[in-house]
């Protein structure tokens, strides 16, 4: 990962659920079977270059098996 998670993410919310999501095959294939979502928040972020910002964060996670494919959408914002 290019950049680490400074504190909680807040307003945490559901995109997509089981097959409503495009990859779904391929994260079963990787992951393992559960019950995936793709979820999407607002968290404090620094980047690698040591900047510290606000940023729209998209990931997948099932339960047991934890967030997976944490990517940064927007950054420089305040939710």
């Amino acid at each position: 990962m290019p950049f680490e998670i400074i504190g909680e993410t807040r307003n945490v919310e559901t995109i997509a659920s089981g097959r409503g999501i495009r990859i779904y095959s391929r994260l079963v294939r990787r992951f393992g079977k559960g019950k995936w979502r793709k979820m999407k928040g607002f968290a404090t972020i620094r980047l690698a270059n040591g900047r510290v910002v606000d940023a729209e964060l998209h990931w997948y996670e099932a339960h047991g098996i934890g967030k997976r494919g944490v990517k940064i959408k927007r950054y420089g914002l305040k939710p």
